[in-house]
């Protein structure tokens, strides 16, 4: 066997040499088109999987599963209260992590999310990024108001929040313990009302009441976007923590079941209209879907008032040509309505009749055309 295999091996050796010499050629192996195969595969990767990958990062972000993502970062300032054991209480109850880590400002909470990975399509990228900038600052009554006080004297849209940085990238949200219960604590007695005071010290006193606590919320909310939530113990705190907390968690969870812009805007007929071209075609249509726009208001209906007046300006004239107020309000009453085989017949009616004349004809922009709402 050995000097065949080799008697072979020489005769082919010989034969290459003896006869034209052909252009060499290139073999590839089993192993290197295994090898192409596999990267291949690498690179396109089947549609069920990829749906199945899909899928499962979306269980990911369910609320129930998302919670558990989410870590709250609580400033060591907080806890020297004795009240703070409610909202660490509370926070166990999530099932979520919160740490104690030092924060600026001061009395602040943070919120930061675990990121999946892979991210399930669908979501925004910002939405990862935006839980990192929501930040709660907890403020004394007394703090908070002398920053009221700030607030009021310099306020118009180039003032400042006295209690946060303008350099923070952060969404501040304030939050305010007893404000309520401080206030009442803080007003003049009778007896200090009563006596007279020298008009050089009661100009020096800053009093900051309620009607300036409201004006500070108005300019807050309008010029600097910022929220304050005024509770009146650590109880109603913790109860606003913990919502805000879901929420957190909920936001990819809808960002990927509902990316459109407003969620409740319908795709389809309604929500194109009608398509009207300069030469008038389409208006009878749009004619009709205005009249179905009211309430109680069927296709058949508005069919019969298009039939008979296939335009606004045609019924417009119509009521012209009326000599009473009632005569308009009834026009349209007696109009047939077509109906389905072994369906009662029936009419248009007096109520539609008397809002479509009100609509054409009234002049006060504030009048209420359906009595029924």
């Amino acid at each position: 066997m050995a000097d065949a295999g080799a008697g072979r091996a020489g005769g082919s050796r010989r034969g290459r040499g003896r006869g034209p010499r052909r252009p060499p050629t290139w073999e590839i192996s089993d192993s290197d088109a295994e090898g192409s195969a596999g990267e291949a595969a690498a690179t396109v990767r089947d549609p069920a999987e990829e749906r199945r990958a899909a899928a499962k990062a979306l269980r990911r972000l369910r609320p129930e599963r998302a919670v558990r993502r989410l870590a709250v970062l609580v400033d060591p300032a907080i806890l020297e209260d004795a009240a703070a054991d409610i909202l660490m209480e509370a926070l166990d109850t999530l099932s979520c992590e919160y740490r104690v880590e030092p924060q600026r400002p001061a009395r602040s909470l943070r919120w930061s999310r675990v990121k999946p990975d892979p991210c399930p399509p669908g979501v925004p990228p910002e939405v990862w990024a935006a839980d990192e900038q929501d930040l709660l600052l907890l403020l004394e009554p007394q703090e908070f108001l002398q920053g009221v006080g700030q607030l009021i004297q310099s306020s118009g849209p180039t003032c400042s929040v006295p209690w946060i940085c303008p350099e923070s990238p952060a969404r501040p949200h304030l939050a305010v313990i007893g404000l309520d219960a401080y206030l009442w604590s803080h007003q003049p007695s009778t007896q200090e009302m009563q006596q007279p005071e020298n008009p050089v010290v009661a100009r020096a006193k800053v009093a900051v009441g309620w009607p300036e606590v409201e004006e500070a919320l108005v300019l807050l909310q309008l010029w600097a976007n910022v929220d304050v939530l005024l509770v009146a113990s650590w109880q109603e705190l913790s109860q606003h923590v913990c919502a805000f907390t879901k929420a957190l968690a909920q936001r990819p969870f809808k960002q990927s079941r509902e990316p459109r812009a407003f969620s409740f805007c319908t795709a389809g007929r309604w929500a194109a209209g009608e398509q009207v071209a300069r030469g008038g075609t389409g208006l009878r249509a749009a004619w009709r879907w205005q009249i179905q726009q009211f309430n109680r208001v069927s296709p058949a209906v508005a069919d019969a008032v298009v039939a008979a007046f296939p335009s606004p300006r045609l019924l417009q004239q119509a009521y012209v040509t009326c000599s009473t107020e009632q005569e308009r309000l009834v026009l349209l009453a007696g109009l047939p309505v077509k109906t389905g085989e072994g369906a009662r017949p029936h009419r248009v009616g007096p109520d539609l009749s008397r809002r479509l004349c009100l609509l054409l004809t009234a002049t006060n922009p504030d009048l209420l055309l359906d009595l029924g709402c």
